[in-house]
Order: C-alpha cells, then sequence, then structure tokens
C-alpha cells in the first residue's frame, strides 16, 4: 500500500494546485513546527511559493489549530467545524470538559463566554492576554491558565499569523474562527471519509492512531456508511476504503521520487502500523522518545536516512545504502530545497541539531552545495 499513499499524498509527483486545495486533498498537514507546513507544501505542490501559503493563512483560508490528536494541524477553513465536531467526544474523554464543569460553567455559560470571546479578541491575543481576559470575565475561576488550556480546545479559536521566516513564531497568538458543526456522528464520518481519501486503504487502527478517537467510535460510524468498502490489503489484512478508491495496478504504477521531507510530515504519523512507510529498524531513529519526528528521505515510498540543512548545503546520514541513481536524484531535489529555504530559513529545523550526534554511525552525504 505504500504507493498508494504516495500518490494520495501528493508525493509521487508534485500537483499544479494551490496551497488551500493542496491541504484539502490530503485532509491536514501537521503544523507543530512552523517551517514544517511549508516544507510539507513544497514537497506536494509543483512551482510552489511560500507567498501562497502567508497569504492564505493570513486571510483565514487555511487555518492552523490544535485538532487532531490535539495537535497543531493546519486544514482548510471549511473544514474546521467537521474537524472539531469530531474530536469533542474526546475532548470529553481528555478532561478538558471536567476542568470548565470544575469551575462551575454550565454549557449555555460555556458557549456565552466562547461568543463573548469571539467577538473581544478581533486582534491577535497571546495566551497571557487571553488569561488576563478571562481572569476578569471568569473570576471565580481561580487558574486562568487552566481555564483558557480547555476553552482553547473546546472552543473556536485558531493561530493567528504573527512573524516571519514560517508566518508563526514559538509564543502563539489566537483568533477567533467557526465553530463546530454539532452533529458529532456525521462530522466522524466525514473525517473517515477524508481520512481514507487521504491516507488509505487502511485499518480502524490507523484513523484511531492519527485522530485518537477511539476504535470502538470509528468502527461504529464505518459500518453505518454506505460509501466505505472493506478491501484486502497484503498478507490478508482486513482494511477499508472509501467506495472507488481502488488501488493503482501494479502494472500501471511509475517509479516514486525521492523526497525530503520535513520534521512531522503527516505521511509518517498517518498509521498505527509504520512499517507502512517506515522500515521498523528505522523508527527509533526517525521517532524519537520525545515525540520528535526528524527530516527524513524517503526513497521509493519508504524512509531510507534523515537530513539536516546547513547554510550552504543539505546532509543526508542514509540508514541504509543509496545507490547513485537515488543520490543524483536527491541532489537535484536538494538544490531546489536551498533555493526554496534561501530567504526564509536556510539551516531550517537547525534548533532540533541535538539528535544528528545520537544517530548510527555511518557516513555523511553532503548533496545541493
Amino acid at each position: 500500500m505504500t504507493y498508494e499513499t504516495m500518490v494520495r499524498q501528493g508525493l509521487s509527483s508534485r500537483q499544479k494546485t494551490g496551497a488551500t486545495d493542496a491541504v484539502r486533498s490530503v485532509m491536514t498537514l501537521q503544523a507543530q513546527e512552523p517551517a514544517s507546513l511549508y516544507l510539507a507544501l513544497w514537497n506536494r505542490i509543483d512551482g510552489f511559493e511560500a507567498s501562497d501559503l502567508d497569504r492564505a493563512l493570513a486571510d483565514g483560508a487555511i487555518v492552523k489549530a490544535s485538532l487532531f490528536r490535539f495537535t497543531l494541524h493546519a486544514v482548510a477553513a471549511n473544514d474546521i467545524p467537521w474537524a472539531r465536531a469530531a474530536m469533542k467526544s474526546r475532548a470529553h474523554d481528555a478532561g478538558y470538559y471536567d476542568i470548565l464543569d470544575g469551575i462551575g460553567l454550565s454549557t449555555e455559560r460555556i458557549e456565552g463566554l466562547l461568543e463573548r470571546l469571539s467577538k473581544v479578541i478581533a486582534t491577535p491575543h497571546s495566551n497571557a492576554d487571553m488569561e488576563r481576559l478571562l481572569s476578569e470575565l471568569v473570576p471565580e475561576a481561580g487558574d486562568p491558565a487552566r481555564l483558557w488550556s480547555a476553552l482553547r480546545i473546546v472552543g473556536a479559536f485558531r493561530n493567528a499569523p504573527t512573524a516571519d521566516p514560517w508566518s508563526f513564531g514559538r509564543r502563539p497568538a489566537f483568533l477567533p474562527c467557526r465553530s463546530a458543526a454539532d452533529d458529532e456522528p456525521a462530522a466522524t464520518a466525514e473525517l473517515v471519509r477524508r481520512y481514507l481519501t487521504a491516507f488509505g486503504p487502511a485499518t480502524i487502527a490507523d484513523m484511531s492512531q492519527f485522530t485518537i478517537l477511539k476504535r470502538s467510535a470509528l468502527r461504529e460510524v464505518v459500518n453505518s456508511m454506505a460509501d466505505v468498502v472493506a478491501v484486502a490489503g497484503p498478507d490478508g489484512a482486513q482494511l477499508v476504503d472509501v467506495n472507488g478508491g481502488e488501488p493503482q495496478p501494479e502494472a500501471e504504477r511509475a517509479t516514486l521520487p525521492p523526497r525530503l521531507l520535513g520534521m512531522w510530515d503527516s505521511v509518517l504519523l498517518a498509521y498505527a502500523d509504520r512499517s507502512r512507510v517506515i522500515p521498523d529498524e528505522h523508527r527509533p531513529h526517525v521517532i524519537r522518545r520525545n515525540g520528535d519526528v526528524l527530516p527524513t528521505v524517503m526513497v521509493e515510498g519508504l524512509v531510507r536516512g534523515v537530513w539536516r540543512a546547513s547554510a550552504d548545503a543539505i546532509e543526508v546520514r542514509p540508514l541504509e545504502p543509496l545507490d547513485d541513481a537515488t543520490l543524483e536524484d536527491l541532489n537535484g531535489e536538494a538544490r531546489n530545497l536551498r533555493r526554496f529555504l534561501a530567504d526564509r530559513e536556510p539551516a531550517v529545523f537547525s534548533r532540533f541539531g541535538k539528535w544528528w550526534d545520537r544517530l548510527p554511525d555511518g557516513p555523511t552525504i553532503t548533496i545541493g552545495s
């Protein structure tokens, strides 16, 4: 299923499309590291210009918010209502509503508070700004930071673009965005449909891994959907897919090009069975114990190494041998990547450089210089 994943994720060939349509086509993109969203689209869009994403984030066509797994993701603005509604039950399970209940806030009071906040914060407000505002609006809360941590998840807020070079800085600010839809089952069905379109065929466990929704809830929704069908996977595994999403015949498959993926690219985190894109022996070196997901070298749809950027080159640490033809193709990718980074952050992800010295012993290959 590796080939099908690369096709659906736009990694088999770059497409002529806009930033918003590209984000919508892959359901969502992980966005906790500011540069990662830009590199994800650079890998998927033919002729991608960073300024296109700048504009889409500034005008709210693409929204960055705490969504799936309650981590920062980017989605098309029209997808915010179902994305938030589908996560509502997990917000209850995670205790965010318990925080509000503990303060004594009724459902009506929460809704009124969220509506008031959406009108008050017409300009970006930092965490400290929101906590000061909440201490005035809900003085009985006692700990406005704890109250704000819950409202960020249950309410309709997006991260506001505030800083160059990647639209977002290390200190987030917030703006209101569209509120959630009311129909959680319908929203969850839309999540299933969109996940499978972007990552399928897949298992219930895969969907649960990516979203943290309960398997039982996902299975119930899948079983009720007429446009989702069971398909046979490798080794007889039972998968599901959107109706009409049949994999391309083996004989018609093109060679997959190598890619230099940024940190936390969504394709690396989309499955319970990570071996679909990350060989088991490489996983401990790519996904660190603290959750950091390193920039990766993908060859034929599988992770084969990691990379880092310096001011004048891209350095690759292969986790297995790379042939000359692959290195030549990667050299072209690296030159294009360096041009893309030049005006923004040539040594992107440098603050994560500590991981480089913890990789297995082996040669470092310099490309793109």
